[in-house]
């Protein structure tokens, strides 16, 4: 696509947007949309409440606003963080590892069902559903308990899409064209629901497909394929979702299953970069040497409620999540092992640090969770104005992860269970201050086998074992309505979590004893996180706007270092991150919003041990402090507008000594989309990155090395149709 071409289909978007104004009869500012907001009940909550009634910093994305991001982009991490700009930028991959919450990781869910890999984090918990099967996206912002292991950054619930009680069905269908035009970065996808309802039984349910083409960035180079980690380029993805329901009397049953599969095509391979002359990271046409990397996974959950058990609320919830992840391959040092040199079962591919013949070889990881989050929630007790939401969580995870050539196992099989008994309340301590209240008591048991790490990575015999923690933990809040429009906030929240178990074990300088066992680790200790946080809210008529700092801290962190063979090692270490979010949004007229948002942070690590923080987190561990703009408008007419812009912030990096280790090149991106209807249907137009800027993306500045040095994307158009029948 020429600048002339970008040009005239930029004059199109301005033509039709003033040719739906026209036709537009403004009526008086109103606030509809936020009032329905306030109807919807945060469920990752564990209380069903209203967003403007929880003391944290609380961010949903409707139906609606995910429609308005699907027009230029379907990567569910590029989506949050146009909307929740403390979320990491998205590295375009299929890995996510290193986007961060508020600088630390968050607790993925779909509909309550724990995503994330806390055992051994491989970057991939973000690739687990397609978004056309979410209806709402729900973010709480720091760390909690609520749903225990894995929020020290917050939570991001998906909500998936519900019966809508008539026979529908609805065909999506979309391109997207990249700006040098080329066949090969064409990238298509369809999707088909249905949703009907009889005496017994409804039901929703949708079936996608997604072909990815090559990526091109603005002077249309082929974007470097990340062969490790895991490409979204040049690959496929394919999901199923069934949702089944029956209401009895005052009480539901509904099962949900979602299966997910992303499958590379392993047709490119990489081609180095250089960082410090900036020449970006290339590809060139290339079968793979290994197999592919792919995503395959299954989410399940069988949720029981009932409205009025003796004048409480009980909800139950049974759920799985099957996750499998295969890696991309390399010549590694750290996967040689001498039993296999020379032999004709693998590929050699060169010569290792100490003169070893190495070979291709990659890893798998394999999960699988089962847990029952039961509660019980009873409003104001006894007439006192108090609310409690009180039950027991229970939940296992076994991990691990092993080689595909050679069958070794790199991180051995582990088990954590869990049992955490919980109690939440609300009380009116007087008219309009509310304070909320809770504990929940973490007993956690993680069991490793005997095992024996790889051969390149130390060849050592580890004594397995049990090691058995105990936690509890509290939150408080309070929240006082100065008005009806007005509120302000405070609230001190501890999160759960534990390192990365797998990165952990699999690296033998973390048992340096003589007859090391996992007992002995203290890199295996729980991270406790505490979030403290203070914040103003205004809802009004023509204005609304947030404002919250919040500290986030922790004595015994676990920060991701990058090694020599590319892979990521934990540091135990303390760190504090600060950090501002606001976000404003004008209501110009009855049809037109426009907005900022805003999060700046910053974050340090005690890096010599004296307890004291002391160097930046670096790009890995902390997002850039970044504005995000927007202007919507909405005609009668049912047309509609949206143009966006993320503005990043250069940053640089310091070590203890007050010396620059990295820095982060700040850049703007700009988004329009449009959408009208037709015939029965919506068309809709995007341009993503809609000035072409050449940049390189925010990962590859900070952490990228010459193998993923990647440029961001260029400018790309994307058309599509919804037809509903």
């Amino acid at each position: 696509m020429t600048f002339k071409t970008s040009f005239v289909a930029l004059a199109v978007f301005a033509a039709l947007t003033q040719v739906a104004a026209a036709q537009d009869a403004p009526d008086s500012k109103t606030n509809n949309k936020n009032k329905e907001i306030e109807k919807i009940t945060v469920t990752a909550s564990r209380m069903d409440k209203s967003p403007s009634s929880i003391p944290n910093t609380v961010t949903i994305i409707d139906r609606a606003q995910l429609e308005e991001q699907f027009r230029t982009t379907k990567d569910l991490s590029t989506i949050i963080g146009n909307l929740a700009p403390s979320f990491s930028p998205s590295r375009q991959k299929m890995s996510n590892t290193g986007e961060t919450l508020r600088g630390r990781p968050p607790l993925i869910m779909i509909d309550g069902v724990p995503q994330s890999n806390p055992l051994r984090s491989g970057g991939r918990s973000g690739q687990t559903i397609d978004p056309a099967m979410i209806e709402r996206i729900e973010i709480i912002h720091g760390a909690n308990a609520m749903h225990g292991l894995g929020a020290q950054g917050g939570i991001i619930n998906y909500i998936t899409k519900k019966p809508t009680g008539d026979n529908e069905h609805v065909a999506s269908f979309d391109v997207t064209m990249p700006d040098s035009m080329k066949s090969n970065g064409i990238s298509f996808g369809t999707s088909y629901a249905f949703s009907g309802e009889s005496e017994l039984i409804d039901m929703i349910g949708s079936v996608s497909y997604r072909n990815n083409g090559v990526y091109y960035d603005a002077n249309h180079n082929i974007i470097g394929v990340d062969t490790t980690q895991g490409e979204s380029m040049d690959s496929q993805s394919t999901d199923f979702f069934i949702k089944l329901g029956h209401n009895f009397d005052e009480s539901r049953l509904e099962l949900m299953v979602n299966h997910y599969k992303a499958d590379n095509n392993g047709d490119w391979m990489a081609v180095a970069g250089d960082k410090p002359n900036g020449v970006p990271t290339g590809a060139v046409k290339e079968n793979q040497p290994w197999e592919a990397a792919n995503n395959q996974v299954t989410t399940t959950s069988l949720t029981y409620t009932h409205v009025n058990l003796g004048g409480q609320q009980l909800n139950l919830q049974l759920f799985n999540q099957d996750f499998k992840a295969v890696y991309g391959g390399g010549c590694f040092d750290s996967f040689y092992d001498p039993t296999f040199e020379g032999s004709d079962q693998v590929i050699q591919c060169g010569i290792g640090s100490k003169g070893e013949s190495l070979y291709y070889d990659q890893s798998r990881n394999s999960s699988v969770k089962w847990g029952l989050k039961s509660s019980l929630i009873a409003k104001d007790i006894a007439g006192l104005g108090i609310d409690a939401a009180y039950g027991v969580d229970i939940f296992r995870d076994t991990t691990e992860q092993d080689l595909v050539k050679t069958g070794f196992s790199w991180v051995p099989e582990s088990t954590y269970d869990n049992v955490a008994p919980y109690l939440q309340l609300d009380y009116d301590l007087i008219e309009n201050l509310t304070l909320s209240t809770g504990v929940r008591y973490e007993h956690a048991e993680l069991t490793v086998d005997d095992y024996k790490t790889l051969w390149g990575a130390g060849n050592k015999q580890i004594a397995g074992g049990s090691a058995t923690f105990d936690e509890t933990l509290v939150n408080v809040g309070l929240s006082y309505k100065i008005t009806s429009d007005i509120r302000v906030y405070t609230s001190y929240n501890q999160g759960f979590g534990m390192p990365d178990i797998g990165r952990t074990l699999r690296d033998a300088k973390s048992f340096p004893d003589a007859n090391p066992s996992i007992d002995d680790s203290l890199a295996l200790t729980p991270i406790v996180t505490d979030n403290v946080e203070i914040g103003a809210d205004y809802q009004g008529e023509y204005l609304s706007a947030k404002l919250a700092y919040y500290r986030s801290a922790t004595d015994f962190g676990s920060r991701l270092a990058l090694n020599n063979d590319g892979f990521y090692d934990v540091k135990r270490e303390k760190s504090v991150i600060d950090g501002i979010e606001a976000n404003v949004t004008a209501y110009l007229s009855s049809n037109d919003d426009l907005g900022v948002n805003i999060a700046i942070q910053q974050g340090e690590y005690d890096s010599n041990g004296d307890n004291k923080v002391d160097t930046d987190l670096d790009g890995a561990n902390i997002s850039p402090n970044r504005i995000n703009l927007f202007w919507t408008h909405n005609f009668d007419n049912d047309m509609s507008s949206r143009v966006q812009a993320n503005y990043y912030m250069d940053r640089d990096f310091k070590n203890a000594a007050g010396n620059k280790y990295a820095e982060f090149d700040g850049y703007t991106t700009v988004d329009a989309s449009f959408s009208m209807p037709l015939y029965t249907g919506t068309l809709s137009l995007g341009l993503q990155n809609l000035f072409n800027k050449d940049y390189f993306n925010y990962y590859s500045q900070t952490m990228g090395t010459n193998d993923r040095y990647f440029k961001g994307m260029g400018r790309t158009a994307t058309i599509g149709y919804t037809l509903p029948f």
